[in-house]
């Protein structure tokens, strides 16, 4: 996936994003409007990075209509043996090598996730010990058509024959020295990473926003308790444009692709 497509990727995910959050909180029919606009224009965008005619990416979105507005998650095992190496597998749909890990589904905690991964592509089971990092994907060259963050659990395993799954094709421990290639985009950067953080406390990326320019309508001043009430019981004359959240139209969603 070239940078651009990537770009066109997030910037797609990012409106759609938007439009969610738009149409969940929209106060009258306008907003509404507004919102699945910026939908339809995500779709193009997606559509447009992908090389898929729009009529088709389309389809997807409505076949995956899942409200989400936050960035996606996968989880990630890293396993070391008594002589410091590393466990990684090799895809098998591209022969890329990378860390036992997928993206985490509902129902599990991350943690949990990350356990269900390395048994499936490398047949491990074991406890996870401490969070290693949590790793923003667009920072960490990942691969993925929406914004995914990495979460990194170190795993203990009591029995280290690691043998690949119906995804892998091989399943072994590396030296840090000694990697395999090609390492899957965005891993080749996190697992030279993942040799430097045991012992060291768990990875972020670094955020400051002591000096930033921040938005402030949420700081402005408070409103009575009661001010929506009674703002919904005391229309003013010709109306009242205010709507409140009951019930919302079907929407398009981004079709979620994640390679990561």
């Amino acid at each position: 996936m070239d940078n651009l497509r990537q770009a066109l990727y997030l910037i797609a995910d990012e409106m759609r994003g938007m439009a969610t959050i738009g149409d969940r909180f929209a106060h009258n029919v306008y907003e509404t409007e507004r919102a699945h606009r910026i939908m339809e224009l995500a779709a193009k965008v997606a559509a447009l990075a992908g090389g898929q005619p729009l009529e088709q990416v389309r389809a997807l979105f409505e076949q995956r209509p899942w409200l989400r507005f936050s960035p996606a998650i996968g989880v990630e095992a890293a396993v070391f043996n008594p002589q410091g190496e590393l466990l990684l597998i090799q895809r098998r749909d591209n022969k890329h090598w990378a860390l036992p890990g997928g993206v985490a589904e509902i129902g599990r905690t991350l943690a949990e996730s990350a356990l269900y991964e390395l048994w499936e592509e490398a047949g491990l089971r074991g406890q996870v010990v401490r969070l290693m990092g949590v790793f923003d994907g667009r920072w960490w060259k990942s691969r993925a058509s929406v914004h995914l963050i990495h979460v990194i659990f170190q795993v203990e395993c009591s029995d280290l024959s690691p043998s690949p799954g119906l995804e892998t094709l091989e399943a072994a421990f590396f030296d840090c020295d000694h990697l395999p290639a090609p390492l899957h985009p965005g891993h080749d950067l996190r697992v030279p990473c993942c040799f430097d953080l045991p012992g060291n406390g768990a990875f972020f990326d670094p955020a400051d926003s002591r000096r930033a320019s921040l938005p402030m309508y949420q700081r402005l001043p408070a409103l009575p308790p009661d001010a929506l009430d009674h703002a919904q019981s005391n229309p003013p004359p010709g109306g009242n444009n205010f709507e409140p959240f009951i019930s919302f139209p079907p929407m398009v969603y981004l079709p979620l692709v994640f390679d990561r």
